[in-house]
């Protein structure tokens, strides 16, 4: 499996700060920030299926403009993969006729450009030979972090989350892994603001990574524009021996 970054950044503000997004292989959006707009049209219009953590903009953004673009050069819908309340809030609040039309019922509700299907955290879906395994996340609306598993080998995406047990209880019986992306959204100055969001800052990172018990590379996404350095520098300082990297764009990992 070849995971691509496409977005890795907590905001915007110039042309390598993209927002969440990931493309597996060729077929496969891990997410849908505002990196999916930097692909060609070409490259949109392999991708069938989208596996979304949860319904926040920065993680959706680029749904609405996705199916517009692509959805008449397909012979299939585009799948949408998320948790049932994840579907509802994005039916109510995103493809509502007043932020943007029901893909899921145009041209049709027989043929639609869109469909939904949902997914169940530790319940895996296979697709031509790739598990992806929606594993616990800790956020202010309900979210799924991914364990992608080629049978060779694992990466993790914590999605956005705070502390979180239940994810290394997971995270600890992957025999494979090899990459685990996590989020550090704060600085420390910044820790109460974490909290009270469900994120991680430097420190409560460390905190979690002392329950890593597996080898991994560690690469660290969702820092603020304007806070990268000093985040960075901070993490540097107390994450420990797993010397956490900063995830960068199109930066490539193959597992």
């Amino acid at each position: 499996m070849r995971l691509r970054v496409l977005g890795c950044s907590g905001g915007i503000g110039g042309r390598h700060l993209r927002t969440t997004s990931f493309l597996l292989d060729s077929d496969i959006l891990i997410d849908a920030g505002t990196g999916v707009g930097d692909l060609s049209l070409a490259e949109l219009s392999l991708i069938d299926y989208i596996f979304i953590t949860h319904s926040h903009l920065d993680h959706v953004a680029s749904i609405p403009f996705l199916v517009d673009t692509v959805g008449g050069m397909r012979t299939k819908p585009l799948t949408v993969h998320a948790q049932r309340a994840t579907i509802e809030i994005m039916r109510n609040h995103l493809f509502n006729w007043a932020i943007w039309p029901d893909f899921s019922e145009i041209p049709s509700p027989e043929a639609p450009f869109l469909r939904y299907e949902e997914i169940e955290v530790g319940k895996t879906i296979s697709l031509s030979g790739r598990d992806i395994t929606p594993i616990p996340a800790r956020h202010t609306v309900p979210a799924v972090g991914y364990h992608l598993d080629s049978g060779n080998a694992s990466l993790v995406f914590t999605g956005d989350t705070g502390p979180n047990d239940a994810l290394w209880r997971v995270v600890n019986r992957i025999r494979n892994l090899k990459f685990l992306i996590i989020e550090t959204a704060f600085s420390n100055k910044e820790r109460h603001l974490a909290e009270v969001s469900r994120h991680l800052c430097p420190q409560t990172l460390a905190e979690e990574l002392a329950k890593l018990e597996r080898n991994a590379e560690v690469f660290i996404t969702h820092m603020k524009p304007g806070e990268i350095e000093p985040t960075m520098q901070e993490i540097e300082e107390c994450a420990g021996a797993f010397r956490p990297r900063m995830l960068q764009n199109n930066l490539v990992l193959e597992f």
